[in-house]
């Protein structure tokens, strides 16, 4: 994937909430972020672990932009005959892109390219140049996607599914989902520092989006609008039933004002959803 523009300000504590600490541990990458599992020891971490690979390289093949995928090939010749992974991850951001407004909008990959190279950039064609008939895909001319705003969100899903039989797992691919068991998380801005805990409930998800983390030479945030607009929260924080969906909304609500949250979260069953202003005071919806 493109460099990282999103900076994990939820860091997971050592224990299960209400227990001791005793968790075996796994650390990795996964499409070029750091990745993290925290499993209760003694229930077969290892075999079940190990198991993961396949998956995660499904999930690199479908989605990297670092390395030759279905995303790249789409974004060099156009068109694809997707896997069941892609066009799962292509309705979900029209999805996305319908409910936000057109906030949350893959089709800004040319801007932040050349943003990132220094250059102008041309109009930005946005998710209803895309057409999926079956398998099929095909972009618009010039026409090209980033799947970064949901990609780890998918891969924490997955593999949350995969350990579900493990019993209780903290899963962080970039997002964070609790399997089996609630977990205590520390809330953090990159800019304001520390904002207290929450508690992740089994069966939740929960995404951070913060656009100072990671910034052009130019200073402008990697999070960016389809028309260049920037962001309007230090750090946007929402917890839903699926980190995909946590991930496409922090992305696209980091772009939004509070009333167009709030009604969207209401539409689509997200919340509490947590933002930081540019002076670090907290407004949780």
């Amino acid at each position: 994937m493109t460099s990282r523009r999103r900076f994990l300000t939820i860091m997971a504590g050592a224990a299960l909430l209400g227990r001791a600490a005793g968790v075996a541990e796994w650390q990795g990458r996964v499409m070029g972020a750091e990745a993290r599992l925290l499993i209760r020891a003694g229930r077969g971490s290892d075999e079940v672990l190990a198991g993961l690979r396949a998956r995660i390289a499904a999930i690199e093949a479908a989605f990297s932009l670092h390395a030759p995928s279905e995303l790249t090939r789409l974004n060099r010749t156009g068109r694809l005959e997707a896997s069941g992974l892609m066009l799962g991850a292509l309705r979900l951001a029209r999805r996305m892109h319908g409910a936000t407004g057109g906030a949350f909008d893959p089709g800004v990959q040319p801007l932040w390219q050349a943003l990132a190279a220094g250059r102008a950039a041309g109009p930005v064609l946005p998710m209803g140049g895309l057409t999926l008939e079956g398998r099929q895909v095909r972009l618009a001319a010039g026409q090209a996607l980033t799947l970064n705003g949901l990609a780890q969100g998918i891969a924490t899903d997955l593999v949350a599914q995969a350990l579900a039989p493990v019993g209780e797992v903290l899963v962080d691919m970039g997002e964070s989902r609790a399997v089996g068991g609630d977990f205590r998380l520390a809330l953090e801005d990159p800019a304001a520092g520390s904002l207290g805990q929450i508690t992740l409930r089994a069966g939740r998800a929960v995404a951070t989006t913060s656009p100072g983390a990671l910034l052009f030479a130019s200073g402008q945030s990697h999070v960016i609008g389809p028309q260049g607009q920037p962001p309007l929260w230090s750090s946007v924080t929402v917890e839903a039933a699926s980190a995909a969906l946590a991930d496409a909304a922090s992305t696209a609500f980091a772009l939004m004002p509070a009333p167009a949250i709030r009604r969207v979260a209401r539409d689509l069953g997200l919340g509490p959803v947590r933002l930081v202003d540019a002076r670090g005071d907290l407004v949780t919806l």
